[in-house]
């Protein structure tokens, strides 16, 4: 899943970058209002972290031109701002949640899971589609009731699928959603992937869209 994160503190941005890259998260990362601003309108993210004390555009602006875009993306707010109406302020202008500075990084990411689980009609972190299960808290997968191991990349993009069954994504689309700015990957790489997830789940589970991409659909 591809997250954008939006904080002007060096070290802070630092810190949860590598953080959620550990828990397999691709992250980009802006670090004033404007840029944020034009890396929403170049990209398609599965989650925001807005910083409120932005330089060239205060974070609630963003937020509200997020919102006035008609952009359904959940955003969560990073704040050291603890007055009752601020958080009010952010609620009301189309968060989806906040977390406190400081905050543990755990904490972040299970409030990353939960917003985007709210977003999704999903009450538990577990994803069931047909015999397919996977929990994206403990990164376990099972099909048929038989576990299964796969990498970190593979978990990802069987995520991707997971979460929206029936949905098509272009190889494009997936490769946007493994891999933040700057991590390259190889021309191949989603079919790589591809090969292994059906060499472990089975040729018929993930379909082939001709000219399309990939989807898994709603009953497998």
């Amino acid at each position: 899943m591809r997250l954008l994160l939006i904080e002007d503190d060096r070290m802070i941005g630092d810190s949860v970058c590598q953080g959620l890259r550990q828990d397999c998260f691709a992250v980009d990362w802006v670090r004033d209002g404007v840029a944020a601003e034009l890396a929403m309108d170049g990209g398609e993210y599965d989650c925001v972290l807005l910083d409120l004390g932005l330089p060239r555009r205060d974070g609630v602006q963003v937020l509200k031109s997020i919102r006035s875009k008609g952009l359904d993306v959940p955003v969560l707010v990073l704040t050291a701002r603890d007055a009752v109406a601020s958080r009010i302020e952010v609620l009301d202008a189309g968060a989806d949640d906040y977390i406190g500075k400081p905050f543990d990084l755990d904490e972040l990411s299970a409030r990353i899971r939960a917003v985007m689980r709210r977003r999704a009609g999903r009450a538990r972190s577990v994803i069931r589609v047909g015999a397919l299960m996977l929990d994206p808290v403990t990164r376990r997968v099972e099909f048929d009731d038989a576990a299964l191991t796969l990498s970190p990349n593979e978990f990802s993009l069987l995520e991707v699928l997971a979460s929206r069954p029936g949905m098509v994504y272009s190889r494009a689309q997936l490769e946007q959603k493994l891999y933040g700015w700057g991590q390259e990957s190889d021309s191949n790489t989603v079919e790589v992937y591809i090969h292994n997830l059906r060499r472990k789940l089975g040729q018929r589970l993930i379909k082939n869209v001709r000219g399309v991409g990939y989807t898994l659909p709603r009953e497998p």
